[in-house]
């Protein structure tokens, strides 16, 4: 990348941190599960709901982060989502209890959700064209070394001082990002302000919570049959009425006009579908190595870091694997390497050699990591300028909905395993976990399905893209 003047280099530190503490808040959690649930007197296997917390309002804020920032400015919304993240630091630290937990991941959410997207328009702005895809590549690094460092660094802290230091660390690095937001993020506003679709994202957003809360509530809850099925229904017709109603509107979030698209409709329903199994392998990997195999939270943490750095290694070989063999087969293919993956951890015993655990975590990695790089362009590569936009937010939602959809749904048949095998013993957990990761495996082997559907001609034209989120 050209050598940019001093205050632009500064922006890009600045969005760069900004999205290392999104992403490393957003891993560092899972190994401290088990000592959080001892501390709050929670079982280990209903923790979820403090991850979907978190990612659940990320997916509901992001339509709404471009509207806000043209509102209020780039400045005062990136020095607010700071804060706000900090301030739900704290309160999670300071929790008693899971429900004041769960409140304070929300706090958490609402200033990550900001964070990324509102840095990414300061950017587009600020930057020239022929260097926003330099910018992007650079401000992305950090969105790979957040979740290489997030699961060690909290097994780390939870072995060696408490889990409450897992937010704790966030405070001085936030601070600090307020200082160097004042001196170095661009006031930046639309020229003209266009109305806000309130009445179409308050349908997609009461969507979006209810369908996840009836998931999430087989397990996290408590609730059975009646109370699932109800939220269900009023979640599925929140959105269809959205969808009526956007088709109608001359300025809806997201065109309708966008779903016309067959690259980006197949690329955001695979994620969707894909996500909703492989997005629970961060959360189920950490719980299954401490509760059933008894590893200790580093151990734990640092069998997390073949996944990131296959991951990492991985992303060299996407794009010659896309070129020669086309999305369609690439993503196929490798669908159903990732739901295989995932069903072999339900082989996993106590007594595995710890080789053979790191070879299952290397190709999972790698799989996962050309799953998103494939699915992410595939999703954004057909977009005109006037579209690019809408749909990068529309992508970056669907993949934290998916996110808290899979750890959510993940929880609700870890659930109904346990009550099947029992949990009185470790032997019986551990069934529980393996039948799992099995059934898991199956739902993104399904999703493979989807894929089938894209154009055979569609291959990499270019080099694949930045990720568009943290996740992935």
């Amino acid at each position: 990348m050209t050598s940019p003047e001093s205050p632009r280099k500064s922006l890009l530190w600045l969005v760069a941190v900004g999205f290392f503490m999104q992403t490393l808040d957003a891993t560092i959690i899972n190994t401290a599960l088990p000592a959080m649930a001892a501390s709050l007197g929670e079982s280990p296997l209903r923790m979820q709901s403090v991850v979907v917390a978190y990612a659940l309002t990320m997916a509901m804020l992001i339509p709404a982060s471009g509207w806000i920032a043209d509102r209020f400015g780039t400045r005062r919304v990136f020095f607010s989502a700071i804060v706000l993240f900090v301030i739900g630091s704290v309160l999670c630290a300071l929790s008693r209890g899971i429900g004041q937990l769960v409140a304070a991941r929300v706090v958490q959410g609402m200033g990550g959700a900001l964070l990324l997207p509102v840095g990414r328009l300061a950017l587009l702005r600020s930057v020239p064209r022929a260097e926003f895809l330099a910018a992007m590549s650079f401000v992305a690094i950090p969105g790979l070394i957040g979740p290489l460092l997030g699961p060690t660094l909290g097994g780390w802290l939870v072995q060696y001082a408490s889990w409450h230091w897992i937010f704790l660390i966030n405070v001085p690095v936030g601070l600090a990002g307020c200082v160097a937001t004042l001196y170095f993020m661009p006031d930046l506003r639309a020229a003209l302000q266009r109305r806000f679709d309130g009445v179409g994202y308050a349908m997609l957003a009461f969507g979006m919570v209810t369908v996840s809360l009836a998931i999430d509530g087989v397990s996290g809850l408590g609730l059975h049959g009646v109370g699932v099925v109800v939220l269900m229904i009023f979640g599925f017709a929140s959105i269809t009425a959205y969808w009526l109603h956007a088709q109608r509107r001359p300025d809806p979030l997201f065109e309708p006009a966008l779903f016309g698209i067959p690259t980006l409709s197949i690329g955001l329903l695979g994620n969707l579908f894909s996500r909703l199994g492989s997005g629970c392998m961060p959360f189920l990997v950490p719980l299954l190595l401490q509760v059933s195999m008894n590893y200790s939270p580093l151990k734990a943490g640092l069998m997390m870091l073949p996944i990131a750095l296959a991951g990492m290694a991985m992303k060299r070989f996407a794009t010659p694997l896309i070129l020669r063999y086309g999305y369609r087969r690439v993503l196929v293919v490798n669908t159903a390497l990732v739901g295989l993956t995932m069903a072999s951890f339900g082989l996993a015993t106590p007594d595995q050699p710890a080789a053979l655990q790191i070879v299952q975590l290397l190709v999972f990695g790698a799989v996962n990591s050309l799953q998103f790089t494939a699915m992410n362009t595939i999703t954004l590569k057909d977009l005109d300028g006037s579209m690019a936009s809408s749909g990068n937010t529309l992508l970056s939602m669907v993949q934290m909905l998916a996110m808290s959809m899979g750890v959510a749904a993940a929880s609700a048949v870890l659930g109904g395993y346990t009550e099947v095998f029992g949990s009185a013993t470790p032997l019986a957990t551990l069934h529980a976990f393996e039948a799992t990761f099995a059934s898991m495996g199956l739902v993104t082997l399904a999703s493979a399905l989807i894929f089938w559907h894209l154009p055979p001609e569609a291959r990499a034209v270019q080099p694949a893209q930045p990720e568009v989120s943290g996740q992935g």
